[in-house]
């Protein structure tokens, strides 16, 4: 058989369903698309305009608690609100809508302005990571939310209006598409087979080795065989647990660790900070055991050839299906080669502690 993976292929997404094309040859083509511009300023510590740092005023008006942890708060700008009252409108089935009610959150991983998950330690991180479960316990407990998705937009490239470490938490009355096709698909899986789809797809990448990019005792990161984006990756939990809540001690820690490492390679890819969607599929609380969800996150980088070159979903990618050029063993031997230690700590010592604005 000829070399499949060098010439035009589709391959399947078993989470979702749906294939993408991948077409390596397309590599070799000239480029004269966009070139995103490049930030590369170093940041403070403490930026006095910042609405997200310890004891500035937001946006919203509303004074930040003068933190030294992590620290969460409502999003003055919610894009859901838990008061909205039930209304429906159907017109033939063809015009439909319903109101939505639920409850979003803004999470400062740090006081520090100039940090990313990359350089924060460990420890800074399972702080991180315990307050993450204790919101996913605490809204998924509300009788009204059905489901907790936890994400971070890193960079302006991907929409991030402010460069402070932070991320989201959207909790919402209904199950989100991409959720639920996810969760579709493992309980039937699980009904088919009667085992769980990513604990089965772990053990065939860990016994391949050739899109493992990373792994500690608890958690390991691959690019999938159906990564859409460059430099998409897996982060897998080896134990089979549904959600967050359910990590023990040394898990919580080892999801911190491979945070850490991952988005250390990122930046290592081209030396800037690496811009990314990332965020967690687990468990809904809709009060079922789900017992097919797999805690997982999803890492979706759009950078593709160099830090200011950024692939975009046109054309066919939006009319028919999802298409790659490079592909995704190409993508994890590219990561496994990053070292793990951090650029702007290869040349520049650590800064000390956090020392208040």
């Amino acid at each position: 058989m000829s070399n499949w993976k060098a010439i035009p292929h589709r391959r399947f997404n078993p989470l979702t369903g749906e294939w993408l094309l991948v077409s390596p040859h397309r590599n070799q083509r000239p480029w004269q698309g966009q070139v995103e511009a490049l930030t590369t300023a170093t940041q403070p510590a403490y930026e006095s305009t910042c609405y997200l740092c310890p004891g500035n005023e937001r946006a919203g008006g509303r004074r930040n608690d003068s933190y030294s942890g992590v620290f969460v708060f409502e999003n003055d700008f919610a894009a859901l609100k838990a008061e909205t009252e039930a209304q429906y409108w159907n017109e033939d089935g063809l015009i439909a809508a319903r109101t939505e009610r639920g409850i979003c959150e803004v999470v400062c991983f740090s006081p520090r302005h100039n940090l990313t998950l990359a350089d924060m330690t460990p420890s800074g991180v399972r702080d991180v990571v315990d307050v993450w479960i204790e919101r996913y316990v605490d809204l998924g407990g509300r009788d009204f939310i059905r489901n907790v998705q936890i994400f971070e937009n890193r960079g302006e490239m991907m929409g991030s209006s402010n460069p402070h470490p932070h991320g989201q938490i959207w909790a919402t009355e209904a199950l989100p598409t991409e959720v639920a096709k996810e969760c579709g698909r493992l309980a039937a899986y699980r009904i088919e087979k009667g085992r769980c789809l990513l604990c089965d797809y772990l053990a065939l990448e860990v016994r391949g080795g050739e899109r493992v990019v990373c792994e500690n005792d608890t958690f390991a990161v691959i690019v999938p065989f159906w990564a859409v984006w460059p430099y998409e990756t897996l982060v897998l939990s080896k134990r089979h647990v549904a959600a967050m809540d359910k990590l023990s001690d040394p898990e919580r820690d080892g999801l911190a660790d491979i945070l850490v490492r991952i988005t250390s390679r990122y930046d290592r890819v081209f030396d800037v900070p690496f811009p990314y969607t990332m965020g967690f599929h687990q468990r809904p609380t809709d009060g079922e055991p789900h017992e097919e969800c797999h805690l997982h996150a999803h890492f979706y980088p759009p950078l593709l050839r160099s830090a200011t070159v950024k692939k975009f979903m046109v054309g066919y990618e939006m009319l028919g299906m999802p298409q790659r050029d490079i592909t995704a063993e190409q993508a994890a031997a590219r990561l496994r080669q990053m070292s793990e230690l951090h650029y702007r700590l290869a040349s520049h010592p650590p800064e000390p502690e956090w020392p208040g604005p």
